[in-house]
Order: C-alpha cells, then structure tokens, then sequence
C-alpha cells in the first residue's frame, strides 16, 4: 500500500548557524550542544536526504516524505535577511527532492517576518519547484497569523491553491515564564514544547484564526495541523457551547469552520482514542498521515497504520488517498 508521510524534517546546520546563538536562545531554542535538544540528538538524520532516509523509508514501506524545516529558521530573522535565507532553503530542498524522483515533496520555508516576501516566495517555491504548500512554525515575532500584516501570505496560498501547515513553534518568553519555568531536569523546556505547550499554542492560533474572522476571509484557504488535530477534537464542542453564533457574529460556528478549512495529521501520535476523536470530528476525509521523522520512528507510523481495523478503502485514504488530493500527488 502506498503511505505518504506529511510532517517529516530537514535542517541543514550550516545554514541553521547563520542564526546567532543568542537570537536562538532567546526564542527558546536549546543550544545545539543541551543534552535534552531533540534536535540535536536528531541531527545527523535532519540533514541527511539520502540512502540512510531512503533506506528507512523502505523498512517501513513509507512511499514518500513530504519535507518541511524543523528547528530554528527564517522567521527569527529580521526581514532584510529572512527572504534570502528561505530561498536558499528552498533551493537546496528543491535539489535534494529532484535527486530522488517519486520519492520526496516539498513544503516551503518561508520570511514570515516579511510578510510580502514570504508570500512572492511561496509562490516561487510551487511555481519553480512544484512545492505543495508550507510549513509555518509558531509565532511569528509573537504575533498570530490573524494579524493583519499576513493578509499577503494567506492571500497568496488561497490563491495558489496550497495549504498553509501550522506546525507548533516555542511559546514566547513571557509564557514560558509564567506556565512553564521552574521544573526539574530540563523539564520545564520540555513541557513548554512537545510536552504539551506547543501543542496548545497551535490550537490558539488555529482558534484566533476562527474567532478573528480571518478564515472567513480566505474561504478557500486550507490549513493543515499536526499531532491528531493539537487538542481541537476534544475541544471543539466546547468551543461551540461558550462560543456560540451569537457572540462570535460570524457566518460559521467554530467547529463547521475547522471542519471546512483544517486538516489533521497523525504526525507522532500513534494511539487509537485520538484518532476516534479526530475520526468522530473532522472525519476521515479530513485526516492525513504524518510520522514526525526523524523525532518519531517511520517504523511506529508503519505499526500504527498495520494495527487498525479499518476498511480497506478507508486505511487507503487514510495511508495516502487524503494526501494525494489535498496536495495534487501522483
């Protein structure tokens, strides 16, 4: 059966290093040499798009990876240099993914801190190099995308007919201070990412986007979220009681919009009750199959999708089917 895979990572360090260690710091991202950085533990497989990537891959019968940039990147950089930094991202994704015919796509990297120039190189990055969208991490100078200094971004991805994935970034310093600083073992830094804190802000920004009336803007537009939907499908018929038509005055209840507009992936989240609840929310025509390699092992994706009881033709669109149509595949 053929698997695509939607949230698996690259990070190339010398590009990573252009990055001054102290606006890496300051964002909240471990120094390359912290013990608990799965970054770095991860490194050698980030960078590496080749005969090691391939090869485990194939162990785990995954067809093909779409690619996307972990870690630090464009947006901790000022817009003078953002753009040109991107672009070369891009470029040396594009060339790694032409290597291998059939087996990799691309997501963007994009200058979210300019925000016009990140929608001139999105489209750059699909029209030249046949990418399927972005992938946006967190925040960006801590402001949300409902900001109305990204109306060139979403724009541009509505009109190009690509999905905007919303990968969860390091809270601000502010909320990593109040929520949570002070634990034990390097825990505090764990539980303001992949522990939990991460996870929670994307819903926020998903949630601003609904509230603010952004998504209402952009009709067309399609985001995708990681992590089996980032706590939304737990929350959505809560959101929809304390958050009503009436008080939100807007055309669409919460949930009919993120049913409409949002995607999810099973990125790194391999256990049955998320997925009911996805399944029992958005539907399966709305879940797409992500890994989280190199941060989740492709074999546990392989092991999850093996394990369910699922009518063929529903593991299909599960495996594959959603991805191909979402991102224009095969």
């Amino acid at each position: 059966m053929r698997i695509v895979a939607l949230e698996e990572h690259v990070s190339f360090p010398d590009l990573v290093n252009r990055i001054s260690p102290a606006v890496r710091a300051q964002a909240g991202w471990p120094t390359a040499d912290a013990p608990n950085s799965p970054v770095h533990a991860q490194q050698a497989k980030l960078e590496e798009i080749g005969p090691l990537r391939l090869r485990l891959m194939d162990e785990a019968g995954v067809t093909v990876q779409v690619l996307s940039v972990a870690g630090p990147g464009a947006e901790l950089l000022p817009p003078t240099e953002g753009p040109a930094f991107a672009r070369e991202y891009n470029d040396r994704l594009a060339q790694a993914i032409a290597a291998h015919p059939g087996r990799f796509a691309g997501f963007a990297h994009l200058p979210t801190t300019a925000p016009a120039a990140a929608a001139d190189e999105l489209a750059r990055a699909v029209e030249t190099h046949g990418f399927v969208g972005a992938l946006l991490s967190g925040t960006i100078n801590g402001l949300f995308l409902d900001d109305p200094q990204f109306a060139p971004l979403l724009a541009r991805a509505e009109a190009l007919g690509v999905p905007l994935y919303l990968h969860p970034g390091i809270p601000p310093q502010a909320v990593r201070d109040a929520y949570y600083s002070h634990l034990p073992h390097g825990l505090d830094q764990r539980l303001a990412m992949a522990g939990f804190g991460w996870h929670a802000e994307t819903a926020v920004h998903v949630l601003r986007l609904v509230l603010s009336g952004t998504l209402d803007q952009y009709p067309r537009l399609q985001l995708i979220i990681g992590h089996m939907g980032e706590t939304l499908p737990v929350m959505m018929a809560r959101c929809d009681q304390v958050m009503p038509q009436a008080e939100t005055q807007l055309p669409r209840t919460v949930s009919q919009t993120l049913r409409d507009q949002v995607y999810l992936t099973t990125s790194g989240i391999f256990t049955r009750p998320p997925l009911e609840a996805a399944l029992a929310t958005f539907g399966l025509e709305r879940i797409l199959f992500s890994i989280d390699y190199p941060f989740a092992p492709n074999v546990a994706g392989q092991q999850f999708l093996a394990g369910l009881q699922m009518p063929p033709v529903d593991l299909e669109k599960l495996a594959h089917g959603n991805a191909d149509r979402v991102l224009k595949l095969g």
